[in-house]
């Protein structure tokens, strides 16, 4: 079976991790974390980066930081994951979601404006497979009526906007590195400071809402409880893995644009003959091949396809259920408008199979599968 994804390994991370366990530091904001934290500091040039137990925490932390409180409205695009809406819900907020762009499948920023209310506090761009979304035009929107900008730049590690590394444009950015991300540590985040004025409060809600953090710099003689917070950092043991990865998520992403790159290269006659539609490549913006996906003309086949691949070994999938249409998406979020893009989207999309590793006879058996679909000898 040819697996939708699969984590690609370091050797070094079973040493870092070894090195961790002598060290006898393994319950966080350690050595490793450190290390990762610098690296991300320097690659997107945010102000400050922190280490959190996956993307879903650090948006939840974004939301304590940008004061979301009870009955506040917060942008966002229904096609998302879950954690997206869940992290400003659970804070009491609603969240209002806008349709997507039909080419790059992210938030359509012309039509942002129209859902801001009295109540809207933020918004909340999602940069979709690794593509940037229009962020000159949303961080205009934010400026002008006073409103957070909070990326969910889950998908973008390695990633830009106009030579401006994603995560690092708006007010907070958040990273994924679960298993089925570029880079990973199994499960774990980062958060993205990019205003210095946020720094001490966000190493507080981190430190389940201590000021430990200048306790263990040396800058006071006890911490205590000083604000709300969790426990959002990840053990030295998740940090000691990812930074294995982090030193390594050039060469990474390397090898899945070469990939990328092949498929595209190879179904681009397929998209001219009207089969079904690539994604599309911006221009100025570089993204960092997280998914590849083909978004079909019939809605009906892409249940057939996806179970052709299945026979055949392969592992395709689809993609979000748009948050709207869900159960909980009906009870805590609200609609400004139709989101027909957004439902026509997601019945006719399909995620082919990407990883670093993937083979070249892999990658050729899911492009012969994919036209045999289409055209049959």
């Amino acid at each position: 079976m040819i697996p939708f994804s699969k984590p690609y390994h370091i050797r070094k991370e079973i040493s870092y991790i070894k090195a961790a366990l002598k060290s006898r530091k393994i319950s966080g904001n350690g050595y490793y974390s450190k290390k990762c934290h610098a690296y991300l500091e320097k690659e997107t040039n945010c102000k400050k980066a922190l280490l959190t137990q996956s993307c879903t925490a650090a948006l939840e932390m974004a939301a304590i930081l940008a004061d979301i409180q009870p009955g506040d409205e917060v942008i966002m695009p229904s096609f998302t994951f879950v954690s997206t809406a869940n992290a400003f819900v659970l804070r009491g907020a609603v969240p209002v979601f806008v349709d997507i762009r039909p080419d790059t499948l992210n938030i359509d920023e012309t039509k942002i404006e129209r859902a801001i209310t009295k109540k809207t506090r933020a918004i909340v761009p999602v940069h979709y497979a690794g593509v940037a979304c229009e962020m000159d035009a949303i961080m205009a929107i934010g400026k002008k009526y006073n409103l957070f900008v909070i990326e969910d730049a889950a998908q973008c590690v390695g990633a830009y906007y106009r030579d401006k590394p994603l995560g690092a444009i708006a007010d907070f950015g958040c990273f994924s590195f679960h298993e089925t991300k570029n880079i990973t540590s199994g499960e774990g985040g980062a958060l993205l400071i990019n205003n210095e004025k946020f720094i001490e409060r966000a190493e507080i809600i981190w430190e389940k809402g201590t000021d430990r953090a200048r306790f263990f710099r040396g800058e006071i003689d006890k911490y205590t409880w000083v604000d709300i917070g969790s426990s959002y950092l990840p053990s030295e043991i998740t940090a000691a893995f990812l930074l294995a990865q982090l030193e390594k998520s050039r060469n990474i992403n390397e090898k899945r644009l070469k990939l990328w790159n092949y498929y595209y290269e190879n179904l681009i006659d397929y998209e001219r003959r009207g089969y079904f539609n690539l994604p599309v490549l911006l221009k100025d913006c570089r993204h960092n091949a997280h998914i590849f996906y083909i978004v079909l003309k019939e809605p009906a086949k892409s249940l057939e396809l996806m179970n052709f691949f299945k026979k055949n070994g392969v592992s395709a999938h689809s993609h979000y259920m748009p948050l709207h249409l869900s159960k909980a998406g009906q009870k805590y979020g609200k609609v400004n408008d139709k989101l027909s893009i957004t439902e026509d989207i997601y019945e006719r999309i399909v995620r082919l199979p990407l990883y670093a590793s993937m083979t070249k006879s892999e990658s050729k058996k899911v492009l012969s599968l994919l036209r045999n679909f289409y055209i049959k000898d």
